[in-house]
């Protein structure tokens, strides 16, 4: 694990060195208002819900699945949060109890939406590709229908505290992806959980003949999955205090999925590594801030990430590790031999 960890590691060093050219305060980080700032923390406070999103994708990749459908499950938390909020306490409302009437319709209804991916796939036997697919397309419609297609703002203190707040001088979403991580860390490596996942992504047949329900860990990677989402979309309307059906979470499937390549986790299936997930999860981020930052055309973010992504896995492929290494060998041999004949 730690030998996959280090060329994600090299590569968001890199990353973040970058700026200093650019900025050289940017590793800086100061006391304002009460609260730590700077560009890491921005980093880290932007990235909760990639982070949060991508920890959920690692599980569901490791049965050799795929979950499609955790934008518009970002969409749809965010929406049905944002409408709960601004029905039941208007512009003045100051009561908490629609803050967890919120968040409770949110994750109940991202528990509903991996539930239903878990159950296309474990029960009925769909593809995950293509079950997932389903709610990726309806689940934005879902999103908008919530929202009436309009753009709905959330005027309301206590929501906003989630993305937004800070806690011990530090944003409130960073301690939320600790507990998730921490939460998934000791699930998935202090109990047998872990160890069913890796079965049933390396061999689900084996797998079922040594006893292992393979179809409730498949249900359950995609209860996980959707539960993450929903507290990623929770944090992101909240970090910009409105819900948007049509934008809220656009793309962030594919970021997922690059995060869990980047941190280690094959696609097909068996072993994966959450830490590794979240340091491809912080790399993507950090990407996206250095092309805003440097200046480069937001046009090409799309292009820099896939390369950048192209050249971690390059680097984490052993056989592409091997066959550079061997090239080099036979080249420095082929030299010496040559030194060799010129001096005789």
């Amino acid at each position: 694990m730690k030998f996959k960890l280090f060329w994600p590691l090299l590569v968001l060093l890199l990353i973040l060195s970058v700026n200093l050219f650019f900025d050289p305060k940017f590793f800086i980080i100061e006391v304002k208002n009460g609260h730590l700032t700077g560009s890491i923390i921005d980093i880290l406070n932007r990235g909760a819900p990639l982070m949060l999103i991508s920890l959920g994708m690692t599980l569901v990749i490791a049965t050799k699945g795929i979950d499609l459908g955790v934008g518009s499950v970002v969409a749809m938390s965010g929406a049905i949060a944002a409408m709960t909020v601004s029905q039941s306490t208007g512009i003045s409302g100051d009561s908490l109890v629609p803050l967890f009437t919120a968040i409770a319709f949110a994750l109940g209804l991202s528990l509903l939406a991996g539930l239903w991916n878990g159950i296309l796939v474990s029960r009925i036997g769909i593809q995950p590709i293509v079950a997932t697919l389903i709610l990726m397309v309806a689940g934005r419609g879902i999103a908008q229908l919530i929202t009436n297609g309009q753009i709905t703002t959330i005027y309301y203190e206590p929501y906003s505290f989630i993305g937004g707040g800070y806690l011990f001088m530090l944003p409130f979403s960073i301690f939320i992806v600790v507990a998730v991580l921490c939460l998934a860390l000791f699930l998935t490596r202090r109990t047998s959980i872990g160890l069913f996942i890796e079965s049933v992504g390396s061999n689900p047949e084996a797998s079922r003949l040594a006893g292992i329900n393979s179809k409730n860990i498949i249900l359950m990677v995609y209860l996980f999955s959707g539960f993450c989402a929903g507290i990623g979309g929770l944090i992101l309307s909240s970090n910009v205090a409105s819900a948007d059906g049509n934008n809220a979470g656009l793309w962030y499937e594919l970021d997922a999925i690059l995060a869990v390549v980047i941190g280690g986790t094959s696609l097909m299936g068996g072993r994966f590594f959450l830490m590794g997930t979240v340091v491809g999860a912080l790399i993507i981020q950090s990407l996206t801030t250095t092309i805003y930052s440097i200046g480069i055309p937001p046009e090409t973010n799309l292009v820099v990430k896939a390369i950048v992504v192209l050249i971690v896995c390059l680097l984490q492929s052993p056989d592409f590790r091997k066959k550079v290494l061997g090239r080099m060998k036979r080249t420095k041999q082929l030299s010496k031999n040559d030194k060799g004949v010129t001096l005789s």
